[in-house]
């Protein structure tokens, strides 16, 4: 009985070792607009300003209803309620340029702190967080409204909170 038990186990054993090997056919991943987050990622934007710029990058023009490989270039705008980025995109889905313009967007702390120091007593009304990419780089710009009773005043600043 200890023979048999044992021959089975030995036999259960030896039998997954003939496992099929199933081929798959190969993809190719294409990490084409990294370059266009690595430029564009602040740390102090909120999860939908982020969420929408990671559309942009994923986004597949060549399976839009619109691509057609005559031309050479393709703009194409993104929305949310908070701001839009309009993007151009060369014929082969890759990230020229990009104007992203944002309403309400928390200001990051550098800035906050610039405005406060230089501005002791005045508080920010309104902003809007500017981007624009183009060539690999990124210039980031914060209109901000500034008010102190009735006083109004608009400054800029980067993303730094060095004054424009």
């Amino acid at each position: 009985m200890k023979k048999l038990i044992l021959g089975l186990l030995v036999l259960g054993f030896t039998t997954q070792f003939y496992a099929q090997v199933i081929a798959l056919p190969e993809i190719e991943v294409h990490a084409m607009n990294y370059k266009y987050l690595k430029n564009v990622d602040n740390s102090a934007a909120p999860v939908n300003v982020k969420m929408l710029e990671q559309h942009v990058a994923n986004y597949d023009l060549k399976s839009s209803d619109f691509y057609e490989e005559a031309y050479d270039l393709y703009t194409v705008s993104f929305y949310i309620p908070d701001g839009s980025i309009v993007a151009a995109y060369d014929g082969d889905g890759e990230i020229l340029y990009t104007i992203e313009k944002f309403k309400n967007v928390a200001p990051p702390r550098a800035v906050i702190n610039s405005v406060t120091k230089r501005f002791p007593g005045w508080s920010i009304a309104k902003d809007v967080y500017k981007v624009s990419y183009r060539n690999e780089k990124a210039s980031k710009m914060y209109k901000l409204i500034l008010k102190n009773g009735d006083k109004r005043m608009r400054v800029k600043t980067d993303e730094n909170g060095k004054f424009i």
